[in-house]
């Protein structure tokens, strides 16, 4: 060790390290511009997510239990965000007829309204990734997806 290390350690112990920390600094961007991006719509990212499960689910109705195994963040409270999707006219929840322990919910015409909205303003929040070439995306998609293998 030089005396310079020795009163500063280096800031990452190895690489490994400073992935991991890259990779929590990235995800606070990418959550705080998507928080930007939907605010004005009023929605939360993860409500975002529910309405874009069940827009493929749609006309279908889908049980909350496969909302919850098809959510980004699974650590999320999909009854409560079922709820707050529901207070707000976009989806609803019904007693299951072949269950009556399940849930059905099914997005409606105003939920179905709302996403196409915002896949039109969707670019705009897209642009925000066109810092990285097209190879370079495809390349960090690639080492992201083995990552999370």
């Amino acid at each position: 060790m030089t005396p310079d290390t020795e009163k500063h350690p280096p800031v990452y112990k190895n690489r490994y390290h400073r992935l991991a920390v890259n990779l929590h600094c990235t995800t606070s961007w990418f959550n705080r511009i998507s928080a930007a991006w939907l605010e004005p719509y009023d929605l939360s990212l993860q409500q975002f997510n529910v309405l874009r499960i069940l827009r493929r689910q749609h006309p279908k109705p889908s049980r909350a239990i496969l909302v919850q195994e098809r959510m980004i963040d699974r650590m999320s409270n999909v009854s409560r965000l079922i709820e707050k999707l529901r207070l707000k006219g976009l989806v609803e929840r019904h007693t299951c007829h072949a269950d009556r322990r399940a849930v059905d919910v099914v997005i409606t015409e105003a939920g179905l309204a709302l996403l196409k909205e915002l896949d039109e303003a969707e670019q705009a929040w897209l642009d925000s990734f066109k810092t990285l070439t097209p190879e370079e995306t495809d390349t960090l998609n690639r080492l992201l997806y083995k990552l999370r293998s």
